[in-house]
């Protein structure tokens, strides 16, 4: 295990069920039914919640790099995130598209953003290697 110097923060939660259970966090914060991707049952599932942790994580990324860039980074930029959970072969495997939308930004600044971003997000880091993600700036 990466030593650290510091521990910022650990979430921690508590599922039952798996994709057919719920999820619970330790301060209760979290609290959500979970069901398989593309069921008509109530609830959320993995890949959506993977999907909204990376792009907050991402933007948060992005509020780094425009500090060290000195650029203002839009209240209004946004990650519309897609996690395909897939199969090939019996196996079953994720990838990821992450569409950034930097409104006002020139484009080779929104560039720069995104490509620092990827490069300190730590659930870009996490899959990176692992997983086929595709970034766009739209």
């Amino acid at each position: 295990m990466t030593q650290a110097d510091k521990i910022l923060y650990t979430g921690k939660t508590h599922v039952t069920g798996g994709r057919d259970g719920a999820a619970r966090s330790s301060d209760g914060q979290l609290d959500v039914k979970l069901s398989p991707p593309g069921s008509s049952a109530s609830g959320t599932n993995p890949e959506q919640m993977l999907a909204a942790g990376w792009s907050a994580c991402f933007i948060g990324a992005m509020g780094l790099a425009a500090q060290k860039l000195q650029v203002a980074l839009p209240r209004d930029t946004a990650v519309d995130a897609e996690i395909d959970l897939a199969v090939k072969d019996s196996s079953y495997f994720l990838r990821a598209r992450l569409n950034v939308s930097v409104p006002g930004v020139e484009a080779e600044v929104a560039q720069a953003l995104v490509d620092a971003a990827h490069q300190t997000c730590p659930y870009s880091k996490a899959t990176r290697g692992n997983i086929d993600v595709v970034i766009t700036v739209v």
